[in-house]
């Protein structure tokens, strides 16, 4: 029978031990003095007990309130302790839908950005999404974000920025994956390729166009460096130090002394600043060598100073220094493709030679397992070659 307990025994009653009411509701006194009511009830053959809050924050009278309810749940075969966690999990989608996909993203950079081989990534996914998704669906839930938004953000640039496109629907893909493992969103993933967008846009094979970046004829590259030794200042240096010895723009704008071994003639780029993330040894040859006995003593760090201390030249300063030359024709990037070609047409080096000193990967796994060197010996001799090509 309820109505065992008053309100005056609830707020006196000290000793510890469980006070009935009635109807499945109980004080529970703890040895510390804590009180909490609790209702325990046999359902399905099988007895629980569940907590319904302290008697500090809801009075004897909201506590029978709170048995009434689950009583009722019990009459209808409905167990109150998983009717709850269901309200609760309801409460916590409800609560997601309010977390939008802009907080979403950036939440996602923040927890990937350790990972990432440079900050530049980092930037780069803010960028693409602050360009192309925010405008479109940034304040939206995370919860609403379905094919129709997804595909008005890609559609625009699929044609005319693909390359750029299929990094920013990926990127959308990684998010989404991320919301929904973080229990911010049900469902399946509207930017999935696979089975999904795959069936809406055309593949980036179709309307992709091959574009090269400009590059000089290899039976050009003498005559220009010869043109390029007459320029002053670093850029020049840089642009002579990049072609000998086929690197990355990047990577030789961040050329390092602390990578260099002068006597062995080998710059050992680290594994954080190559494209591919592996280790990559670059033989010098004499005419690289040369280029960096001009640069020392200039800066402890950098082999090719800017302007401001103890950072490299900036990635503008060759591109100003081909158009000084009137040669605004020309990319950086593009003396690679000259290399190449001169390696093909003119020489007998095997093309994985070429290829692993351009730092390019494209070889099976089956043949990287089998072949674990660098080829260095071999890559020494064709970068000789190559600068004797060049500088004579």
């Amino acid at each position: 029978m309820q109505g065992k307990l008053t309100a005056l025994a609830v707020a006196r009653l000290k000793t510890p031990g469980l006070y009935g009411d009635g109807g499945g509701l109980w004080l529970q006194v703890s040895g510390k003095g804590g009180k909490s009511w609790v209702f325990r009830y046999t359902l399905r053959g099988k007895s629980r007990e569940m907590g319904l809050g302290s008697a500090n924050t809801f009075s004897l009278v909201e506590a029978r309130h709170k048995a009434l309810v689950c009583r009722k749940l019990c009459f209808d075969n409905v167990d109150p302790i998983e009717a709850r966690q269901q309200q609760r999990r309801e409460a916590d989608i409800e609560a997601a839908r309010a977390m939008t996909f802009r907080q979403c993203g950036e939440a996602y950079i923040e927890a990937h950005k350790a990972g990432w081989r440079n900050a530049k990534h980092g930037a780069q996914w803010a960028a693409t999404l602050e360009a192309y998704v925010y405008p479109v669906f940034g304040d939206r839930s995370v919860q609403a974000i379905d094919t129709a938004l997804v595909t008005k953000a890609i559609e625009p640039i699929w044609t005319t920025k693909p390359e750029t496109a299929v990094r920013v629907r990926g990127r959308i893909e990684s998010i989404l994956d991320w919301a929904k493992a973080r229990g911010f969103r049900v469902g399946e993933n509207p930017a999935r390729w696979r089975g999904h967008l795959q069936n809406l846009l055309p593949r980036r094979a179709k309307i992709q166009r091959v574009s090269h970046h400009a590059a000089l004829p290899f039976v050009e590259v003498p005559a220009f460096m010869q043109l390029l030794e007459c320029q002053p200042g670093i850029a020049s240096k840089l642009m002579a130090f990049t072609i000998l010895t086929a690197a990355r723009t990047g990577e030789a704008l961040g050329a390092r002394w602390s990578e260099i071994d002068i006597e062995a003639g080998v710059w050992i780029v680290p594994a954080e600043r190559m494209k591919g993330g592996t280790e990559h040894r670059v033989p010098l040859s004499a005419a690289a060598l040369v280029v960096l006995a001009q640069m020392r003593g200039l800066d402890e760090t950098f082999v090719f100073p800017g302007g401001r201390r103890g950072k490299p030249l900036s990635n503008m300063a060759m591109l100003v220094l081909l158009r000084r030359m009137e040669r605004s024709d020309l990319t950086v990037h593009g003396f690679r493709s000259s290399f190449r070609d001169w390696a093909s047409e003119t020489t007998h080096f095997p093309s994985e030679v070429v290829e692993m000193a351009l730092a390019h990967t494209v070889e099976s796994k089956v043949e990287r397992a089998y072949r674990r060197g660098d080829l260095f010996e071999k890559r020494q001799e064709l970068m000789r070659t190559w600068a004797v090509y060049c500088v004579g």
